[in-house]
């Protein structure tokens, strides 16, 4: 009997770490991880602009993040934001694109890390479309593509 349990619980855990291999090494490696990208294109979005967004997030943080961060607890999907405002930044940080858009506040602004960068960004007036992740000093948009230049 105490054969059985013994051999039990090795196959339990050679499973277990085999699963905890799989999870934590080998998937994230994958191309399914690899080459995964939301489709903001076409998906509807909550549009506003950099100013009013800033100003949401300054007034009432708490509804800011229930309206413009997660998911959408009808459909389950991603909320993306659509948001379009005066250029005032537009640099390389580790690695990734991000353009920064004014607001009225002095020390809070909209930051847009892109997808992908292709090509050169003209100042002036841009629309973005992407995943709000909340707000810090500014507000915060990641996996962004450019709508509208």
């Amino acid at each position: 009997m105490k054969k059985k349990i013994i051999l039990g619980g090795l196959v339990t855990a050679a499973f277990g770490l085999i699963a905890i291999w799989f999870f934590i090494f080998y998937l994230p490696s994958s191309d399914f991880y690899k080459n995964y990208k939301r489709d903001q294109a076409y998906k509807t979005a909550i549009k506003v602009t950099a100013k009013d967004l800033v100003k949401e997030f300054l007034a009432n943080e708490q509804a800011a993040y229930q309206k413009y961060t997660g998911k959408n607890k009808a459909t389950g999907k991603d909320i993306i934001v659509e948001v379009t405002g005066e250029i005032i930044s537009d640099k390389l940080s580790e690695g990734y694109h991000v353009i920064t858009l004014k607001s009225d506040d002095a020390f809070s602004s909209v930051a847009c890390t892109l997808r992908e960068y292709n090509g050169e960004i003209m100042n002036g007036t841009i629309t973005i479309k992407g995943l709000c992740t909340g707000f810090l000093s500014d507000v915060n948009i990641i996996e962004a593509i450019i709508v509208k230049q």
